[in-house]
């Protein structure tokens, strides 16, 4: 099964980064391979523990799918968790850690996955691993907007 991890130092305290991958509603405006994202359902435990349904589409070039997962945004661990629920995957999981590094952040990012279809396997596969390794740089490009370059958040970023 293809799995991805990653680890990347950002300039941005933990809170914010937890926050920036947390606002799945803004990933089409940044995140490769995201064409759409739609909020189904959301709701929140008495810990803080906010869940939600949601539905993605990605896509390259003529392919485009769309799947559904349960995103469990972990405020007081600073985890995400992202579990798969329907579309064209066998298997699809991903997790967020955010660790304070001296006034900066390690984030983490690890996913695994699979196809239902072995053809789109192979179509989807090498261009996935691409685009994971595109993500990273996405967020971090993505908070230095949002927070400003040195960490500082700045008035009204871009939608």
């Amino acid at each position: 099964m293809p799995s991805f991890r990653s680890s990347r130092r950002v300039r941005h305290s933990p809170s914010d980064m937890f926050d920036l991958v947390a606002d799945v509603e803004k990933y089409p405006l940044f995140l490769p391979l995201c064409e759409a994202l739609t909020i189904r359902r959301r709701s929140r435990t008495d810990e803080g523990v906010e869940v939600l349904v949601a539905e993605m589409t990605v896509g390259y070039k003529a392919i485009h799918e769309t799947f559904t997962s349960r995103v469990t945004h972990d405020r007081p661990r600073l985890k995400i968790l992202v579990e798969y629920v329907d579309g064209p995957f066998r298997h699809l999981e991903n997790r967020w850690g955010f660790k304070d590094q001296d006034g900066g952040c390690d984030v983490e990012f690890f996913i695994t996955y699979e196809f239902r279809s072995r053809t789109l396997g192979l179509l989807m596969g090498a261009m996935f691993e691409r685009a994971f390794r595109k993500f990273s740089e996405a967020f971090e490009q993505r908070a230095d907007l949002v927070y400003g370059v040195g960490g500082r958040r700045i008035a009204s970023p871009a939608p």
